[in-house]
């Protein structure tokens, strides 16, 4: 693989090209609520929600139903974003088997 010109410009193909490492806070949720809607790409709908609640941190702690609010999000979207968390919230306490 090439590193210096990366074939993806998207958030998904920046991770399997270059890692996930590389993505910012932005990027990663954005692949979590992929595809955006018309006028609003997943990227720009991530910025919000990360600027609304002040990060993932400031996310975990809101009920969801929060996010409903949220121009672009749906309830397959915020279910994603819950899974999401849990498995995050699993791994930090060590329940995954």
């Amino acid at each position: 693989m090439n590193r210096k010109s990366p074939i993806w410009q998207h958030p998904g193909g920046k991770l399997r090209e270059l890692g996930a490492e590389t993505l910012t806070d932005a990027e990663l949720l954005s692949i979590l609520i992929a595809p955006g809607i018309k006028g609003r790409p997943a990227e720009k709908i991530a910025e919000e929600i990360l600027q609304r609640f002040g990060g993932f941190k400031g996310m975990a702690n809101q009920p969801l139903g929060k996010l409903l609010n949220i121009k672009g999000l749906g309830d397959a979207k915020i279910i994603r974003i819950a899974a999401a968390f849990e498995i995050a919230r699993r791994v930090i306490h060590g329940e995954l088997k």
